[in-house]
């Protein structure tokens, strides 16, 4: 998207943002009894709520007092109220919420795209609404009567339910977006805006969704909070003050260099890849002496990680690189490798090229791409940009919409805290055997509170990993049996000593499966947290087991990590945390996120990141280059990009991609 297009397009969703955080301002004020500066009105004087808007403002509070626990510093909080910060914090969100689906809207009814019939296009003269008129008698009743504003209100949250299955995170029906929906005339000022002519052309490009992300949060606050404290102050602001979106012709030389190179590699330098990437600098064939060659993989089995994805830019491309490889792979039947999750090669699981295409763009999102991110918002973005590319190869195919595969899972991790209390795990763990299952699973939950400060960075499954380790040795060093009856014939007792309650265990079996126990353990948990919160939870998760599945993530090996990650000092919550857990590497977060990256990374993947260009040149890291650099990987390509970059970041960047050396 060329600069003038995009200036036209931050103009507008800056004027967007504005009139939708007033409006969701106002109405939260007029309909809950909640003001931007944090006064909580007596919810016994609302008589105009019902029993669900009561619940729904309940949620709310809680809400809010959860968000206001996470903002250090004085701030003026009225009396039973909570820090306007987090009412602002709730706005904002809401806000977004609301124009991310009016842009998903319009980029789904896109005569490019035609994935659903004209919703936003022309308001309420929108022909999609004209037909759901027609199918719903009571809503086309309220049209005639005057009420046209509910209906087409109506109609918007029933299309977006069309979508949740396959676009939970954006468009769920629980989502409090659906409670605090701005009025019919504010709508229409947003419609006008993204319907203006001169944004025609953006509408048809699939990245436009991650520049509405980009341009959401203004620059005002980013000034401010910079300006009130050097460090982030929480992972909200955490994310927002490192927004900055990667350029393509970044993204394809990373992206290039690592997954382009290793299928190179696999192949011999025999792809069709030569001609796609045009960045990518082919390394020497055949390899040096004593060089590991690269043995070829189904492409099933090819893992790809961005640990900091904000809209998933980089993952966009890689979608486009798989549709390649994948139909390489399937042509290329000699010596096929026959260890793809099925078992089987991949011309006997889809026998056809028709077969193939059907299915690749699902298998792309569900095996080969993954993404974290600490900005629930940004995984709303990422999983739209996603489907929204495979709905395009779909099209590219030639399969109409009634012919294409539900997209039942797309990788796109918000990393947040277990869900639930203290009260209801202590509970749980309470009904785990033997008792040191309970231990352990208690501890995962207490390290997963981080979980939003450390996003990635938080190495869970090592955590995981070492207390199995010590209650392991704990178990082995454990006292003989120690007589404490008076009477020979009563059952001896085992002294409990050390941390953990090992003495259920007489068999060392258990510890074979007990990472996979506690792993099943806090599945459990964090559904039975779900059921047990009901409502009031449901309107803030977007996953039930949204921790969970940040450390399933987290567990897996990955053959490429591809990044453009934060910099500068952790937040405050998490600084002291951070410098114990990345003593060589705490100077910088990129430093570090580069450690955890090839950490990730199978014996001889690649890293592609975007960072500063410090990292290279200062003594500070030194030991950052020494351990990290020339001893866990090697260099491949390097690029010395300077400043002007990374959109409006004043900071001389480098792109560089790393490959982990084979151990």
């Amino acid at each position: 998207m060329e600069k003038p297009l995009r200036n036209t397009l931050r103009l507008t969703v800056t004027q967007a943002r504005r009139i939708l955080e007033e409006a969701i301002a106002e109405r939260l004020a007029a309909e809950f009894g909640i003001d931007r500066a944090g006064l909580v009105e007596d919810a016994a004087r609302l008589v105009n709520l019902d029993g669900d808007g009561l619940r729904f403002r309940a949620a709310i509070v809680d809400h809010l007092r959860h968000i206001d626990t996470l903002t250090p510093g004085d701030r003026v909080r009225p009396k039973g109220g909570v820090a306007g910060e987090a009412v602002e914090q709730l706005v904002r969100a809401v806000a977004f919420t609301h124009l991310n689906r009016l842009c998903a809207f319009k980029l789904m009814e896109h005569a490019d795209r035609k994935l659903l019939r004209e919703t936003v296009g022309r308001g309420v003269n929108s022909i999609g609404f004209k037909f759901y008129l027609a199918e719903q008698a009571d809503d086309e009743t309220r049209w005639s009567s005057g009420q046209q504003d509910v209906a087409y209100r109506n109609f918007l949250v029933w299309q977006g339910c069309q979508l949740a299955d396959e676009l939970g995170a954006l468009f769920a029906p629980d989502d409090p977006a659906n409670h605090l929906f701005p009025k019919h005339a504010v709508l229409e000022q947003v419609l006008a805006l993204i319907n203006a002519p001169e944004l025609l052309p953006v509408w048809a490009e699939d990245e436009t969704i991650g520049w509405v992300y980009q341009y959401f949060t203004p620059k005002e606050l980013r000034d401010q909070v910079r300006k009130e404290s050097a460090a982030p102050r929480n992972s909200y602001e955490l994310a927002f003050r490192n927004q900055f979106f990667t350029p393509r012709y970044v993204v394809e030389f990373l992206v290039d260099n690592t997954l382009g190179r290793m299928w190179y590699e696999m192949l011999g330098g025999a792809t069709m890849l030569v001609e796609r990437c045009c960045y990518l600098v082919p390394p020497p064939l055949p390899p040096a002496i004593g060089a590991v060659p690269r043995p070829r993989k189904d492409p099933r089995d090819l893992r790809l990680l961005d640990p900091a994805a904000g809209s998933g830019h980089f993952l966009l491309y890689c979608f486009d690189l798989l549709l390649l490889i994948y139909e390489e792979a399937w042509q290329r039947r000699e010596g096929a490798p026959s260890y793809g999750p099925t078992g089987q090669p991949l011309h006997a699981d889809y026998p056809t090229l028709a077969a193939l295409r059907r299915a690749v763009p699902e298998l792309i999102l569900r095996h080969n791409l993954y993404a974290v991110d600490i900005d629930p918002r940004a995984r709303q973005i990422c999983a739209l940009a996603l489907w929204l590319r495979a709905q395009r190869a779909y099209q590219q195919y030639g399969f109409k919409p009634a012919e294409r595969p539900t997209i039942a899972r797309v990788n796109a991790v918000c990393a947040e805290p277990m869900p639930g209390d203290a009260t209801l795990l202590t509970e749980f763990s309470a009904t785990l055997t033997p008792p040191v299952l309970g231990q352990l699973v208690h501890g995962v939950f207490e390290r997963m509170r981080l979980a939003g400060e450390a996003g990635s960075l938080l190495r869970i499954e090592a955590d995981l990993r070492e207390a199995i380790a010590a209650a392991k040795r704990q178990w082995r060093e454990r006292p003989a049996y120690a007589q404490t009856h008076l009477f020979d014939d009563e059952a001896p007792q085992v002294e409990q000593m050390g941390i953990f309650d090992v003495r259920a265990i007489s068999d060392e079996q258990f510890w074979e499966h007990a990472e996979g126990l506690v792993l099943a353990a806090l599945q459990r948990y964090a559904e039975r947290a779900e059921d047990g919160l009901g409502y009031r939870r449901r309107l803030f998760a977007d996953d039930a087991a949204a921790g969970f599945a940040f450390i399933h993530l987290c567990q897996q090996g990955y053959d490429v990590v591809l990044m453009n990650p934060p910099f500068g000092t952790a937040s405050k919550g998490w600084k002291a945390a951070f410098e114990l857990a990345y003593p060589r590497t705490k100077n910088d977060l990129y430093a570090a996120f580069v450690e955890r990256g090839l950490a990730l990374l199978h014996s001889g993947g690649m890293l592609g990141a975007i960072t500063s260009r410090t990292g290279f040149f200062l003594t500070s890291f030194q030991k950052w280059r020494e351990a990290i650099l020339l001893t866990t990987a090697r260099p491949t390509v390097v690029a010395d990009l300077g400043y002007g970059v990374l959109d409006t970041a004043m900071v001389e960047t480098a792109a560089y991609c790393l490959e982990k050396r084979h151990v």
